[in-house]
């Protein structure tokens, strides 16, 4: 069995849509580690705050098979992908950020995501629910990482919502 870990955001009714989409992952994968979560700004364009968490599985399923599962699952619950926009309002947004110690770099998948660095949504839910876990490539733990994060650029503030 390989640790997954996913990024899961959302600024659409992020409450509705984020607990939707994990009883959907759920469903589909067992159970889920869940961290808390934390709302930010949007970064990249003007919207509305987004809710950011980090949820982690156990699997057998290669990372390929869970990226396509994810990209389901966005679709399922009114995610829309518009060409040449990186940075939009979405329903739902699942990212295979880290799938154990893997380092894959193919046919669209980057593993692990370069979001884990530029991110603080991403980081501190990653640190919050695997802090001694190492990241594949630079052998630093998540803690660490966080610790020696920059958290000057970008505020995050806990939401007090249950979302399984």
């Amino acid at each position: 069995m390989t640790t997954a870990y996913i990024s899961v955001g959302s600024n659409i009714e992020p409450a509705k849509h984020i607990r939707n989409g994990l009883k959907t992952v759920q469903a589909h994968y067992g159970k889920l580690q869940v961290s808390s979560v934390y709302e930010s700004a949007a970064v990249g364009f003007d919207g509305d705050n987004f809710y950011n968490l980090v949820i982690a599985f156990e699997t057998e399923e290669n990372p390929h098979d869970i990226a396509k599962m994810l990209r389901d699952i966005e679709h399922q619950h009114g995610r829309k992908r518009t060409t040449g926009q990186k940075f939009n309002a979405r329903t739902l947004d699942l990212d295979l950020i880290l799938y154990g110690d893997a380092i894959l770099k193919d046919e669209g998948l980057d593993v692990p995501r370069d979001e884990i660095f530029k991110y603080a949504f991403v980081l501190q839910p990653l640190a919050e629910i695997a802090p001694h876990v190492q990241h594949p490539e630079t052998q630093q733990n998540y803690k660490d990482l966080w610790q020696q994060f920059d958290k000057t650029t970008q505020n995050l503030w806990i939401v007090d919502i249950n979302v399984i």
